[in-house]
């Protein structure tokens, strides 16, 4: 195979190729099936590549040595577990996913591989040995006041007709783009989606019909990769009114394609970089943490809030698109009392 090609691409080119292809080349030998799991890598892997196209002068995958990985590590995810900072268990995930990523890139290339992701593993003990049994964390989830308050920060884009003429029109101001986004969001939380399902959704997926408010969406179908079958999963009422309004607002805008949550005016599917931007940009101006993990805690908190209201794990991972056995990591969260919404 010819590689000359990616020897002229910029670096967010040659950031994503390198995880695509490391990514193929997983799926190909059978390493790597769950959509979840695929899921987390992309994420883990799209802030990585963020942060080095964010700094000055950019880091390259040949450039990047384990003081870029340190400042990556204290910028973004902070140093202390009491302000949400990355778990050591996260931590060794994480950079075994840069490190294996990098080793298969310089093998494409015919290159000796950059070894600053596993020299940071061997300088950071705590991270070294996290991965034993007892250092499993638990998933990571809203408070009941933090998701409550995500709830409001949403639905401030929406109309609501009970509130003051002021409040009540305020939703008027936002731009379909600040719409889109959070509506993308509420989907995570009122939902449990993942954000590849957020980005694959199409106008097809909300159902309305049905529901117990007429016209508002109730449930959304989620399309099927290689990975996952096709699947349904309710989604609260807040979260119906706001892709209700969403629904709206796209067709006056005369948006076209079949894509629910286009990147353009002219219907351009949601790149995953840009869908990770927007969604950390929202959790971010609604003053929650969206550090590692941030948008996936929307999802825990939709699994927690449905296994604490007596619903079968069975059909909340029918739900969520995963297998039963992997409900049992919210097994110490639900047994424990803790308050969600």
């Amino acid at each position: 195979m010819s590689t000359l090609a990616l020897f002229s691409d910029t670096p967010a080119e040659i950031h994503t190729a390198a995880f695509e292809r490391w990514l193929a080349d997983q799926r190909a030998a059978g390493t790597l099936r769950q959509a979840s799991s695929i899921a987390v890598y992309g994420e883990m892997w799209a802030a990585f590549t963020a942060w080095c196209l964010g700094q000055q002068p950019t880091v390259t995958l040949a450039s990047l040595d384990p003081r870029d990985l340190e400042a990556f590590h204290a910028a973004r995810f902070g140093t202390k577990n009491s302000d949400l900072s990355l778990t050591p268990r996260h931590a060794l995930r994480l950079m075994r996913l840069i490190d294996r990523v990098l080793g298969h890139h310089a093998a494409e290339m015919n290159q000796q591989p950059n070894t600053a992701a596993a020299d940071w593993i061997a300088s950071h003990p705590e991270v070294r040995f996290a991965d034993a049994a007892s250092a499993d964390p638990l998933p990571e989830y809203l408070s009941s006041v933090e998701a409550r308050h995500l709830i409001a920060y949403l639905s401030a884009a929406r109309p609501r007709p009970g509130l003051s003429e002021a409040r009540r029109n305020s939703h008027s101001s936002f731009t379909w783009q600040e719409l889109r986004n959070r509506t993308a969001v509420a989907l995570q939380l009122g939902g449990g989606l993942t954000p590849g399902d957020v980005r694959v959704l199409t106008l097809q997926s909300p159902t309305s019909h049905g529901g117990r408010v007429r016209e508002r969406p109730w449930k959304v179908s989620v399309p099927g990769n290689g990975s996952s079958l096709p699947r349904e999963t309710p989604i609260a009422p807040w979260a119906g009114e706001l892709l209700q309004h969403w629904l709206q607002v796209r067709a006056e805008a005369g948006i076209p394609g079949e894509f629910l949550f286009p990147s353009t005016r002219t219907g351009k599917p949601w790149s995953k970089l840009s869908h990770y931007q927007c969604a950390r940009q929202v959790l971010e101006d609604a003053g929650l943490d969206s550090s590692e993990g941030g948008s996936f805690r929307l999802r825990h908190t939709f699994a927690i809030r449905q296994l604490r209201r007596g619903t079968d794990a069975v059909q909340v991972a029918r739900w969520l698109g995963i297998e039963p056995e992997a409900m049992r990591k919210y097994d110490r969260v639900v047994a424990a009392p803790a308050d969600v919404i």
